[in-house]
C-alpha cells in the first residue's frame, strides 16, 4: 500500500488519513513525535459502543504539556480497505483540537502515534510525502 499524504499537507499542514466503515470519516494525525495512540474523548463518547474499554489506564502528557491518567481503549477502523486494531489513549484536548480546527478548517478525531506506526509497519516516506505498509514485513 501507498498512500499520498501530499492532499491534507496542501490543505491543512497535517499528514491526515481518514478511516472508513463503522468508524466512517475520523480524521487521524500521523505524529511521529507521539510515542501513543490517542483518541479525543468527544469521539469516545460519540462512538462507545464500538470501543472495547480496556481495564488499564495510561499517563499520558496533554497538548499543553500536563500528565494525565487516561482510559485505554481498543479500537479498529477500516482504512484503504484494510482493518486496523490498536490501542488508544482517551484524552480531552478539545482547547488545542479547537484551535487546529480553526486555523485548518479541519476537525482531528485522533492521533495516530510511533505504536500504531510500528506495530502496523507503515512507514512514513517525508521525501516523497507517502506512506508504506507492506503485509508482508
Amino acid at each position: 500500500m501507498e498512500f499520498p499524504l501530499a492532499l491534507g499537507l496542501q490543505k491543512t499542514g497535517l499528514p491526515l488519513i481518514v478511516t472508513s466503515g463503522k468508524l466512517k470519516n475520523l480524521c487521524f494525525l500521523i505524529d511521529t513525535g507521539s510515542t501513543h495512540n490517542t483518541l479525543f474523548d468527544f469521539v469516545y463518547e460519540h462512538f462507545k459502543d464500538e470501543f472495547k474499554l480496556l481495564d488499564s489506564t495510561c499517563r499520558t502528557m496533554g497538548i499543553e504539556g500536563h500528565y494525565k491518567e487516561t482510559p485505554v481503549i481498543e479500537a479498529t477502523f477500516n482504512f484503504e480497505g484494510i482493518d486496523y486494531t490498536s490501542t488508544f489513549s482517551v484524552l480531552d484536548a478539545t482547547d488545542a483540537i479547537m484551535q487546529v480546527q480553526e486555523e485548518t478548517g479541519v476537525q482531528i478525531h485522533g492521533v495516530l502515534g510511533t505504536q500504531f506506526l510500528m506495530e502496523n509497519k507503515w512507514i512514513v516516506d517525508f521525501d516523497r510525502l507517502i506512506v508504506t505498509h507492506d503485509r508482508e514485513r
